[in-house]
C-alpha cells in the first residue's frame, strides 16, 4: 500500500511539473523572437513579372468558409476539355514566389494550371497569418482538386498534382487515397522525415531542437487560451534563431522570395508535422509518379534506403545539385523538361 501511495505521489509530481512547465512556457514574457528580413535582390529569381501572362485568371474557392486565392492558367485552345496541373508551393511560400515560372511552361504545352495559396498564407484568408498545419494544407489541396474538376474547361479525369519541397509529398499522399488522379510530380520533395531529422540534428544540434520544441509549446499553449500566435522566422543567418538558421536556406530563400513573402511561421508547426510519411504512402499510389531528387539537398534529403524503395513505385531522377538550384537557370530548364516529358506520357 505504501508503494502505491509513493508511486501515485511521484506521478502527481511529474504531472504537476509538466503542467507548470507548460504554463510557464505559454505565459512567460521575453520569448518573443525578432523578425528577420531577407536580403532580397531587386528582381528575385522566383518573383513573377508585374504584368500577368496571357491566359491567367484570378479565381478563388472556399474551404470551410475561408476563401483561397488562386491563379488559373488556360492554354490558347480550350475548344475541348484540357488536362490540369494543380500546384502547391513549399514551406511558407506563396503562389507568386515560384509557381508561375513553371505554370507558363505547362500552359504553353497545352495544359491548364491551378496555382493557389494555402490558408493563412499569401492572398488567401485565414487567421492567424502564417499558420502552417499539415492537415489544413492537405485539405486545401483536395479542395483545389475539387474546384478544378468542376470547371468546364478542365477534363476531370486528367488531373495531375505537382508539389515542391515541403509540399512535394502532398500529391503522393492524396493520390494514395484518390485513384482518379492521373499522375504526380514530386520535386525535391520532403519525403524522408528520418533523413531530414538526422541532417538537422547534425547541422543544428540538440539545443536548437529543444528551443524549437519550447517555442512550439508556447504557440500551441497560447492558441488554446485565445492569445495571439507566437511566430518565429522561417530562415535566418547562422547564429540567429529561426526554424532554419542555415546559410544555404537563408541565401536560397533570399534569391527566390517574392516581395509578398513573409519570413515567419507560427511555431506550433514544430509539434504538428510528425507522422506524415508519403514515402510509405507511395505504395498505395496506382498512377505514375515522378520523383526528382537533388543529390546535395540541404533541406529535404532522401536516404539511399528510401530512394531504393521509391524506385519500386516511381520514376526517380537524380540531379547533382542542391535544394535551391533546381529553381534557377539550367537546372530549372532540365527539371521542367523532365516534367513536361512525364506529363506528355501520362496526362
Amino acid at each position: 500500500m505504501d508503494i502505491v501511495i509513493i508511486i501515485l505521489k511521484v506521478i502527481g509530481s511529474v504531472i504537476g511539473l509538466i503542467f507548470l512547465e507548460m504554463v510557464t512556457v505559454t505565459f512567460i514574457p521575453g520569448m518573443m523572437v525578432p523578425e528577420q528580413s531577407l536580403e532580397v535582390a531587386a528582381q528575385p529569381a522566383g518573383e513573377i513579372d508585374t504584368k500577368p501572362p496571357a491566359g491567367r485568371e484570378d479565381v478563388s474557392f472556399e474551404v470551410k468558409g475561408t476563401s483561397l486565392s488562386a491563379w488559373l492558367y488556360l492554354p490558347e485552345d480550350v475548344s475541348t476539355q484540357v488536362p490540369c496541373i494543380i500546384m502547391g508551393h513549399g514551406f511558407g511560400g506563396t503562389k507568386d514566389m515560384l509557381l508561375e515560372q513553371y505554370a507558363v511552361r505547362y500552359q504553353a504545352a497545352g495544359y491548364a494550371v491551378l496555382a493557389f495559396d494555402y490558408r493563412h498564407f499569401g492572398e488567401s484568408g485565414g487567421e492567424p497569418r502564417q499558420l502552417m498545419l499539415l492537415s489544413y494544407q492537405l485539405e486545401d489541396y483536395r479542395a483545389a482538386i475539387q474546384y478544378a474538376r468542376g470547371l468546364e474547361e478542365i477534363d476531370p479525369a486528367r488531373i495531375a498534382l505537382w508539389g515542391t519541397s515541403a509540399s512535394g509529398g502532398y500529391g503522393i499522399a492524396i493520390a494514395a487515397d484518390d485513384s482518379t488522379i492521373a499522375c504526380v510530380v514530386a520535386q525535391c520533395p520532403g519525403l524522408d522525415h528520418d533523413a531530414s531529422s538526422k541532417m538537422f540534428m547534425k547541422q543544428l544540434g540538440l539545443r536548437h531542437m529543444f528551443r524549437l520544441f519550447f517555442h512550439g509549446q508556447r504557440d500551441m499553449g497560447r492558441s488554446r487560451v485565445g492569445l495571439s500566435a507566437h511566430k518565429i522566422p522561417i530562415v535566418g543567418k547562422p547564429g540567429t534563431f529561426a526554424f532554419f538558421p542555415l546559410a544555404n536556406a537563408y541565401d536560397g530563400y533570399s534569391k527566390l522570395a517574392s516581395k509578398s513573402f513573409v519570413n515567419q511561421v507560427c511555431a506550433r508547426v514544430i509539434l504538428r508535422s510528425g507522422g506524415f510519411d508519403p514515402s510509405k504512402a507511395i505504395r498505395n499510389v496506382s498512377r505514375p509518379v515522378l520523383v526528382q531528387i537533388c543529390e546535395y539537398d540541404s533541406l529535404a534529403p532522401i536516404s539511399p534506403e528510401t530512394e531504393i524503395e521509391l524506385r519500386q513505385y516511381a520514376d526517380v531522377k537524380r540531379y547533382p545539385i542542391g535544394h535551391f538550384d533546381i529553381y534557377i537557370g539550367e537546372h530549372f530548364e532540365t527539371a521542367v523538361s523532365d516534367q513536361l516529358e512525364f506529363f506528355k506520357k501520362n496526362l
